[in-house]
């Protein structure tokens, strides 16, 4: 199922939230790329791309995209003052080192016990998984977004992940356009509802077991 626009833009929002002043970021593929646009403009954020680059800003102006500076993914984007240039294995190894504080990351599911699965839908063709495994693996937290559900209407967030697993047990977060979730060592929480749908709505949704928060906030 498809997402609108205003839709992906409240999840990205949702998102910067977890960023905190002074962190190195890596943003994923979709909708994470839109995170860095939700951010303060005095909170200093290092983010990274696995491309080999360190220092990345919002996404450009239609318009004013520089042929030569992109993102992991392809896709155009800026730097801001005192960014870095450098290759490619210099980049995985700020990843490897663990010095990545959050990494933002789509998902095509998630199991109940924070296994991802992201990078490969068998007997279709791709690209390759970049650096997923990597961030997924040696980030401080690993936070998903995602649509709630597939084109089918079945639930991304399973009991057990039926994909080629990414990582096992390395999600923290997962923000989707009716909830989020914290990936505890008791299961799955559901902490927040985003605005026009109801918990009875995410249970229904929801392949995976959960448990529900006294207090479950409202996410305009």
């Amino acid at each position: 199922m498809g997402m609108g626009v205003e839709v992906r833009q409240r999840i990205a929002k949702r998102a910067a939230q977890e960023i905190k002043n002074n962190m190195t970021v890596n943003l994923g593929i979709g909708i994470p790329t839109l995170v860095a646009n939700y951010l303060p403009t005095s909170m200093k954020v290092k983010f990274h791309a696995e491309n080999g680059i360190l220092g990345t800003g919002p996404s450009p102006k239609k318009g004013l995209e520089d042929a030569n500076l992109c993102n992991a993914g392809g896709y155009p984007i800026t730097i801001v003052n005192g960014a870095s240039y450098f290759d490619s294995a210099t980049a995985f190894g700020i990843i490897r080192k663990g010095l990545v504080d959050v990494t933002i990351l789509g998902a095509l599911e998630v199991s109940e016990t924070g296994d991802l699965a992201n990078w490969i839908i068998p007997g279709k063709k791709i690209p390759g998984m970049g650096g997923a495994i990597e961030l997924a693996q040696k980030s401080k937290k690993v936070i998903v977004l995602m649509n709630h559900v597939n084109k089918h209407g079945e639930s991304k967030i399973m009991k057990t992940c039926s994909l080629p697993l990414t990582a096992k047990g390395c999600v923290d977060l997962i923000i989707t356009e009716m909830a989020v979730f914290k990936v505890t060592t008791n299961g799955l929480l559901l902490c927040e509802i985003m605005e026009s749908y109801s918990i009875e709505d995410v249970i229904k949704s929801t392949d995976a077991r959960f448990t529900i928060a006294e207090t479950v906030t409202s996410i305009n």
